[in-house]
């Protein structure tokens, strides 16, 4: 099982960014995807999850209204639109995978990171 996000980069306040999770090895129709993030000198947090019936699972206020997570499963690739960004929102950002149709809050698999930095 293998997860790959991109699509980070700099951007500025207000600005959006859609982040890409690729995963391979797995049917990505039975998995729970979700995003946690890690900004400098904090702990890793956890953003939002989507679990294999799309259900949405947010993990913290401040994303609701402003973050959305969608998937596709021909594409075996789930999304996190993030819009309104906000200097605190950069970090480096993680996939993760749990082979269960619900978001556990602890994906077995992760990948590795796309670092978003909102900064003007």
């Amino acid at each position: 099982v293998q997860l790959q996000a991109s699509g980070g980069g700099l951007v500025q306040p207000g600005g959006s960014l859609r982040l890409s999770c690729a995963t391979s090895g797995l049917s990505l129709a039975d998995y729970a995807i979700a995003w946690s993030r890690q900004a400098p000198g904090k702990e890793r947090e956890g953003v939002v999850c989507i679990s294999s019936d799309n259900g949405i699972t947010y993990y913290a206020d401040s994303m609701k209204g402003r973050f959305t997570i969608s998937r596709d499963n021909a594409k075996n690739t789930v999304y996190l639109q993030m819009n309104s960004l906000k200097p605190e929102d950069t970090a480096v950002y993680y996939c993760g995978g749990e082979a269960r149709y619900y978001c556990s809050g602890d994906p077995r698999y992760w990948g590795q990171g796309t670092l978003v930095t909102v900064s003007s």
